[in-house]
């Protein structure tokens, strides 16, 4: 499949939650090999999708397929070598070390009957080095930053070697810099053809580096395509109630959402 194509098809997915409509019928695809937004105000559903697509919450109705697939329909293990979701404030008191926890990652690559992957401590050591993470590898979970936790969790998921990857808030407690380098390694994993699917509340951070965006509002797709195009000025300000305004970075020449 080349960049562009549609690569993540979700068809009118419907789930509650306690008797509350969260996701209402939606129907999207995001390209392979792009980096996609999803976005919204808080309560739109973002958090319940991604969980729908990475199998582990079950919609109602609808299907989710990726490349082809029916991801709903593969068996867990199956799966988790396909798709990576790393889940916002996901976090464990358990005195495991960075390397520990991205370790966790290589476990859908393992034998079922025991049997180490002879590559497996090179691919983590690759993820934690990637995800900025290598640097407190041998220290315990409890003991870091929120910032830090967030970079192990990001190596964890990239130790899977996921075709699909799925964030919730990667930005979460990462300073501004922490945030560009996440944003720049996003870009160079879909570069090399992996399909990124992250939800995000920076409307400008989201408008600088995503080709391609997905907007929810009170559980429904308000808007889906590319950047540009779909997060015009007027579908911001009935989404999010702020003006907006596209111009262009005087710093690097690229689009700018400007937002008041």
């Amino acid at each position: 499949m080349t960049p562009g194509e549609v690569g993540l098809s979700v068809t009118n997915v419907t789930d509650d939650i306690d008797g509350t409509r969260i996701l209402d019928g939606l129907v999207f695809g995001a390209p392979a090999g792009r980096v996609t937004a999803l976005l919204g105000p808080n309560g739109a559903g973002k958090s319940s999708l991604l969980r729908v697509v990475a199998g582990i919450q079950r919609p109602l109705s609808g299907t989710v397929h990726f490349e082809g697939d029916d991801l709903l329909a593969m068996r867990r293990r199956e799966r988790a070598r396909r798709v990576a979701l790393v889940e916002q404030d996901a976090t464990t008191e358990l005195p495991l070390t960075g390397r520990a926890v991205a370790a966790l990652g290589r476990t859908p690559h393992e034998a079922l009957l025991g049997g180490h992957d002879p590559s497996s401590e090179r691919h983590v050591t690759q993820a934690l080095t990637d995800a900025g993470a290598l640097p407190f590898a041998e220290r315990e979970l409890p003991t870091l930053s929120g910032g830090e936790r967030q970079r192990v969790l990001l190596a964890r998921a990239l130790a899977q070697q996921p075709r699909l990857l799925l964030l919730d808030e990667p930005m979460n407690h990462l300073d501004i810099a922490a945030q560009l380098d996440v944003l720049g390694l996003l870009a160079r994993l879909a570069a090399d053809g992996v399909t990124v699917f992250a939800a995000m509340h920076d409307l400008a951070l989201a408008a600088s580096h995503a080709d391609h965006v997905v907007v929810l509002s009170h559980g429904r797709v308000v808007a889906s395509g590319p950047t540009a195009e779909a997060l015009t000025p007027d579908l911001i300000h009935e989404v999010y109630g702020v003006r907006a305004a596209w111009t262009v970075n005087p710093l690097t020449g690229k689009p700018l959402l400007a937002i008041g």
